[in-house]
């Protein structure tokens, strides 16, 4: 996703109560920082946050951590909190591929990805979130029967990901390739990228991987 440049985006991430300035410190004992022992549910890469705001006001019943790389981004994210009491969010910023400094084996019940970056040159492909080293860190971190809840709207990277998914013995279920004109359309929360290109007709990719033991 690309954003301007913000100065100062990081120290104004600081204002927000929703942010973590410290997450590694919560590796093991994040139901400490939430005050409950609720499911922890994790989205990588959160855009403008539209989409974990949501789910975090329809689920307060559920902890959600937004994870992502860069400060204005994550900026965008915290903004959308100021009016707005979300007890059960948690914002993050740090680099996903070092997703094991922040979480102890076990402690996620479930991690979003949603239209991450394709990386479509070959020689970039490690660099996808659902190539088969990040693969193995959401193992550590999922529980037994913990999900991968997958978004894309590109194809090529959708079935290279099926492809991780099926090799890492991740279990595969409610595959679709037109996830908009499919039964899983009503319960299905959009993210600001995905209306804008949903609305010219492009067909969005999802799948739910399950890490069996």
């Amino acid at each position: 996703m690309r954003l301007r440049n913000i100065p100062g985006a990081e120290e104004a991430l600081r204002q927000y109560p929703v942010f973590v300035e410290d997450p590694a410190s919560y590796k093991g004992r994040w139901q400490e920082r939430f005050g409950n022992t609720q499911p922890l549910h994790l989205e990588i890469g959160c855009g403008k946050g539209r989409f974990i705001t949501t789910l975090a006001e329809r689920h307060p019943e559920i902890n959600f951590i937004a994870l992502e790389v860069k400060a204005e981004v994550l900026y965008r994210t915290a903004q959308r909190t100021q009016m707005r009491s979300i007890p059960n969010l948690a914002l993050v910023q740090y680099n996903a591929a070092q997703l094991t400094d922040l979480f102890a084996e076990n402690e996620l019940e479930r991690i979003y990805l949603n239209f991450s970056d394709p990386w479509p040159k070959r020689r970039h492909h490690k660099r996808r979130l659902t190539y088969v080293t990040y693969l193995r860190m959401y193992k550590q971190v999922l529980k037994p029967y913990g999900e991968i809840h997958f978004k894309t709207d590109n194809e090529g990277l959708f079935e290279f990901s099926l492809n991780q998914f099926s090799d890492e013995r991740f279990q595969l279920r409610n595959i679709t390739f037109d996830l908009h004109h499919s039964p899983f359309a009503e319960e299905n929360v959009m993210t600001e990228y995905e209306e804008r290109f949903s609305a010219r007709g492009q067909r969005i990719y999802r799948t739910e991987a399950i890490n069996v033991p």
